[in-house]
């Protein structure tokens, strides 16, 4: 049975998730072969992402709130007015770290489930194992989105658990295969229209499993490309 991604997707579970990393890790890190350094660098990445997450939401409200007080100053009545929003107290903010804290965990994520010493039930603690996911290859179905970038079109897909995805491009004379993609994205090289023309290009992908298609095609996404 597969299993679903261990790191949620939104930046509030993932905060809630770097947390319990770091506040379990130093129990496991001798087992795991991990320095002082590596925890060290987990704890405080943990904390500045907390902080970070922490007065974005603050400062979000404050300027939702402001607005509003804006809002009222402009249309509303003298009573309707109120006091001013007060800005809200970041605190003090922790050690600063440097970009990329998701890559650094990461990181040691992947070294500890090939450490000697690594075990499920770590894994389980850590929250590093996904949860079991039952997927009907039946009814999977690809969702595209493309746009232009530097003279070129990007395809972006998700993998679902599967292998990879198909895509067929329908340049004005119907659709035809364009590339077999495992990793997400995948870019269109196809040169843009001579100087002067313009056509309407169309994809479509269906995914991949064990080297055959499964599920249902995409819907067919289309874009504008001039040259």
């Amino acid at each position: 049975m597969s299993k679903s991604y261990y790191l949620p997707s939104d930046d509030a579970g993932r905060q809630t998730w770097l947390n319990n990393f770091a506040a379990k890790l130093p129990s496991y890190s001798a087992a795991l072969g991990l320095t002082a350094g590596d925890v060290t660098s987990v704890t405080n990445d943990a904390a500045f992402f907390a902080y970070c997450l922490n007065s974005q939401i603050q400062v979000a409200a404050y300027a939702q709130q402001w607005t509003t007080y804006k809002t009222a100053a402009r249309d509303g009545s003298t009573a309707s007015l109120g006091l001013a929003p007060i800005a809200p107290n970041l605190g003090v903010a922790p050690t600063a770290v440097a970009p990329g804290i998701l890559t650094r965990v990461k990181a040691i994520v992947a070294r500890i489930k090939v450490a000697p010493g690594y075990t499920d039930a770590i894994g389980q603690a850590l929250q590093i194992i996904g949860a079991d996911q039952t997927v009907d290859v039946n009814s999977m179905k690809p969702v595209l989105a493309v746009q232009l970038d530097a003279g070129q079109v990007d395809i972006n897909w998700t993998k679902q658990g599967m292998d990879g995805i198909e895509i067929q491009v329908d340049r004005g004379t119907g659709f035809v295969f364009l590339a077999i993609d495992t990793i997400p994205n995948y870019t269109d090289t196809q040169p843009m229209p001579a100087a002067g023309q313009s056509a309407l290009w169309k994809y479509k992908a269906i995914y991949l499993q064990a080297d055959q298609r499964v599920g249902h095609w995409s819907d067919v996404v289309s874009i504008p490309v001039a040259g």
